[in-house]
């Protein structure tokens, strides 16, 4: 597939699905930004050898999404040093799970402002340039739990639904305007987080997926890579699952 260079930024991009994001965009041609909260910064070494020793230059940015202020900050960072933002990847997110009964305000407000208004936060400062030069591709990374909802995660679950609403209603207004907005829905992916869940609960899930093993960060990558091409221009609104069968709709 030939196309044109493109500046990509993925946030929450040195994160476990986010940084195999990074990596395969930046394979693809583009010139990758990955944003990390600035909680982050002890990382941020370690990171960057690793990228580099595959031969990836990719380029970081800090600031946190949750914020309207912060998100508008470091947005305009990004086109000051690297230039329009054609491609987001809308990435970062945080899980607070508890049951409704065990739930408290904290716990909600911090997973709705990261997981869901960040989107907002982020995509605001750059939609405007995407209308005016008629290209851009959005792609929100939602979850399986967005579609079906999970158990003890009714923050999560409500702010992964609100993605894909979000990705709808835009899809719309950048539909004339040569900007494609679409979702993808990951189900279980084997990272370091589902790495380190206890053994027998992992088998356990993997047993209920019909495909018998957890997404590799490279299937969700790969997937958005092609939302992130050129030549798909007529692909706007959808959700891609990635899950296995474990949820068909």
């Amino acid at each position: 597939m030939t196309q044109n260079r493109r500046t990509a930024v993925v946030t929450g991009g040195i994160g476990g699905i986010g940084t195999v994001i990074c990596q395969r965009l930046a394979k693809d041609g583009h010139q990758v930004v990955a944003t990390y909260h600035p909680s982050e910064e002890d990382k941020l070494g370690e990171w960057s050898k690793a990228q580099e020793a595959l031969g990836l230059e990719i380029g970081l940015i800090g600031g946190d999404v949750s914020s309207a202020e912060d998100g508008a900050r470091m947005m305009s960072e990004v086109e000051q040093r690297f230039g329009p933002v054609d491609i987001l990847v809308n990435c970062a997110g945080i899980t607070r799970d508890g049951t409704m009964k065990r739930m408290v305000a904290k716990q909600w407000d911090a997973v709705i402002q990261t997981n869901l208004n960040s989107v907002f936060y982020i995509t605001k400062p750059v939609w405007e340039g995407m209308l005016e030069r008629g290209y851009g591709r959005i792609i929100n990374i939602s979850s399986l739990n967005g579609q079906r909802g999970q158990f003890g995660q009714a923050n999560y679950s409500a702010a992964k639904a609100g993605m894909h609403g979000f990705t709808m209603a835009l899809a719309q207004e950048g539909a004339a305007k040569g900007i494609t907005v679409n979702t993808v829905s990951p189900g279980y992916v084997k990272t370091a987080m589902t790495d380190a869940i206890r053994e027998d609960i992992r088998e356990a899930i993997v047993g209920g997926i019909p495909m018998r093993r957890m997404a590799l960060p490279e299937e969700i990558a790969s997937a958005v890579a092609f939302l992130a091409g050129d030549d798909q221009a007529y692909i706007t609104g959808a959700n891609i699952p990635i899950n296995g069968g474990l949820f068909m709709h």
